[in-house]
């Protein structure tokens, strides 16, 4: 029997109810930005949850691409998540060191894959703290799963799509970057990028999507203010972008939890886009 779900996201008490559950599955999907210089493999080792992997965010992708985490083919996805013990038929939670950051990106991953029993741990490994409940520490070494993916095209936009919608603008562009890096006033994460954002495409920042106190996610309807006050209509098709696809994740989420399952993330996000001399640019 599969565990239900309450939805897109899991609270603290209620994985610490069903993390025993036999089709329970919890992944550690932290990933922080490079000027960060955290180890989140390292840290896995030292703090986790009970029973949890490690999915780790630039290995789980296309080796063959110079772009960081882009998503990687369905058969070399599927073997990366049978050797993590997962299999198609389990219920996976993911969650992450930062509060609600880069759990998202494995959330949407998985569901780019064909996988929908996937949820995400509301204000992550801090929420867990938090709530007194324990962890563990070592290395672990998970059976061997069987995962069958069925990739879904529509939840995910390239490079020549963004292009088009610019001529088009059939698809609203919400970048998930901070406010200084989308107007050009301050450095990309990345050096050799160029400043600026996508012409047309809208800023929502995602931590204001965020609590500021535990980094939860905000409820539906302060979710959709937001969106709303930055002239977005969600009931229009959304594509989000930041800066490598983790943050638009985050926005794919929020707008899941306000009952839009079809939003798309451009995967290379800014830093294709900025990477690049031919593509247009806008600043502010």
């Amino acid at each position: 029997m599969n565990t239900e779900l309450p939805g897109p996201l899991v609270s603290p008490g209620w994985l610490a109810k069903h993390q025993t559950a036999p089709d329970i599955k919890i992944m550690d999907a932290s990933w922080y930005l490079p000027g960060e210089q955290r180890n989140p493999a390292a840290e896995f080792e030292e703090t986790h949850i009970e029973g949890a992997v490690f999915f780790d965010i630039d290995g789980v992708c296309d080796t063959e691409n110079h772009l960081p985490h882009m998503l990687p083919t369905p058969h070399r996805f599927a073997d990366h998540m049978s050797r993590l013990g997962i299999s198609s038929g389990d219920t996976v939670i993911a969650y992450d060191g930062a509060g609600l950051f880069s759990a998202p990106r494995a959330w949407w991953t998985l569901r780019v894959f064909g996988h929908d029993r996937v949820a995400v741990l509301d204000g992550g490994l801090l929420a867990w703290h938090a709530a007194g409940l324990a962890t563990i520490s070592g290395p672990t070494v998970p059976d061997m799963g069987a995962f069958n993916p069925s990739f879904r095209p529509e939840l995910v936009r390239n490079l020549a799509q963004m292009l088009n919608n610019i001529a088009t603008k059939s698809e609203q562009v919400v970048d998930a970057r901070g406010h200084g890096r989308f107007v050009g006033s301050e450095p990309e994460v990345r050096p050799g990028l160029r400043s600026g954002h996508i012409p047309g495409s809208t800023n929502l920042p995602y931590l204001e999507l965020l609590n500021a106190t535990d980094k939860s996610l905000l409820p539906p309807h302060k979710i959709e203010t937001a969106f709303a006050c930055r002239g977005i209509d969600i009931t229009r098709p959304v594509v989000a972008t930041c800066g490598s696809g983790i943050s638009a994740s985050l926005l794919a989420l929020a707008l899941f939890v306000c009952g839009h399952s079809d939003v798309a993330v451009y995967d290379g996000s800014w830093t294709e886009w900025g990477g690049r001399e031919d593509t247009p640019l806008q600043s502010v």
